[in-house]
């Protein structure tokens, strides 16, 4: 890398045969899809920027399969990447999210305030959102009631493409400069709990660093085989940099993974003001980009449009490190957390495990549901998962707590 469409061209030297890939010993989601006869017939396509079928293609080549979950195996290099490419990416996209279909419309819903309670128990409060459950004189609100003996954190966290730029896998150096510029300019006029500073990566001190490190903020230059495959390290650490608040619960990745990626985070279990502060802060950072004469990148199919098409959608990821001990070491964990439509991850991240009973629990789906629906589907579902702990504490059966599939 980097990218050109040179080597496109002289490819065709060579056949759709001599030219398609190895993928017999491969296990991710574009080497279901990749045929043959798609790779013969979308080989010499590439977008207006130059993004090749190849370049699509390459981190699921190098990367055959992963040893916790299936990987998507594909990346996009720009917004057009869904279009040229999509005799390929919406069998990938419609695999990889429950059968999402070219024609289905994404929805999308940042109002905080739909956040509501689905459980009994939950302790009454007045708040933005009013919800009376049947037969109670008492006012609910939801998203509140994570009990924090097991709930350590929780966090939402989503990512923005800009309209007009090429995505991380593609991107000149220039281009993101230009995206790191506009960031700092934009980030800089939030106020109040918003306001903050940019700390860029190839500028900040040890002790800036060990600070970040310490709060669990900075990432570090790629190395994971995904990232280096797609070209996502490229001029590391060049046009990279950390925004956040000064009371460190709201923060923003410059040209990591995707253009923006936003957080919102913090102690115990009120996902509700983790929720509020994440949809305020994200509305207002997209207003304050708009100003400036850009966009995010968004359609009705896709919702907003992301490097990986397993972000596509709300690109929003819900998650709580919860203590789950007792749970976890039962043989129907992995089941429980499927009809949830949950996923567990270790707390240091995707290729970690899980240390002492404490899980990242979060979202699984992205695409086809909104924002609300998401967090709600975490809140109900840790609180169930918090629930059959404290029986397994006790001594109790869960079978009979065991859900339905959502």
């Amino acid at each position: 890398m980097p990218f050109g469409n040179t080597h496109n061209t002289l490819k065709m030297n060579y056949s759709a045969e001599q030219e398609y890939p190895d993928l017999s010993q491969h296990n991710n989601y574009m080497a279901k899809v990749l045929t043959p006869e798609v790779y013969a017939s979308l080989r010499d396509k590439e977008t207006p920027s130059g993004f090749t079928l190849d370049d699509v293609i390459q981190t699921g080549i190098d990367n055959p399969g992963h040893p916790f979950i299936m990987t998507v195996g594909c990346v996009a290099g720009d917004e057009e990447t869904y279009e040229v490419f999509q005799d390929l990416l919406d069998p990938v996209i419609q695999d990889r999210h429950g059968g999402y279909k070219p024609s289905d419309i994404h929805k999308t819903d940042l109002n905080f305030e739909n956040l509501q309670v689905n459980r009994p128990g939950s302790h009454p409060k007045t708040s933005l959102v009013s919800f009376k459950p049947p037969d109670s004189g008492l006012l609910f609100q939801g998203g509140d009631d994570l009990d924090p003996n097991y709930v350590l954190s929780s966090r939402v966290r989503t990512g923005r493409s800009i309209r007009g730029f090429c995505l991380p896998p593609h991107c000149s150096r220039g281009e993101r400069r230009a995206i790191e510029n506009l960031s700092i300019e934009s980030l800089d006029v939030l106020d109040e709990e918003l306001k903050g500073t940019y700390y860029a990566l190839k500028n900040m001190t040890e002790e800036e660093q060990q600070q970040l490190i310490d709060d669990h903020f900075l990432f570090d230059k790629p190395v994971s085989p995904l990232l280096l495959a797609s070209g996502m390290a490229r001029d590391w650490p060049d046009g990279r940099g950390i925004w956040h608040n000064d009371n460190k619960s709201f923060l923003v990745w410059v040209n990591e993974e995707d253009h923006l990626r936003v957080i919102s985070m913090q102690k115990g279990g009120n996902m509700r003001e983790v929720f509020t502060r994440f949809c305020t802060g994200l509305t207002k950072i997209e207003g304050l980009f708009k100003e400036r004469g850009h966009e995010f990148m968004w359609n009705e199919h896709l919702g907003y449009v992301l490097t990986c098409p397993s972000n596509l959608g709300t690109g929003l990821r819900a998650g709580v490190h919860v203590k789950l001990p007792n749970l976890s070491k039962s043989d129907k964990f992995g089941e429980i957390l499927t009809r949830l439509r949950l996923q567990k991850r270790g707390t240091g991240g995707v290729d970690t495990a899980a240390v002492g009973g404490v899980f990242d629990i979060s979202n699984a789906d992205r695409l086809g549901f909104s924002e609300v629906e998401l967090v709600q589907m975490v809140v109900d579902g840790v609180n169930l998962l918090v629930d059959m702990e404290k029986s397994l504490e006790a001594g109790d059966a869960i079978e009979d707590m065991i859900p339905e599939q959502k």
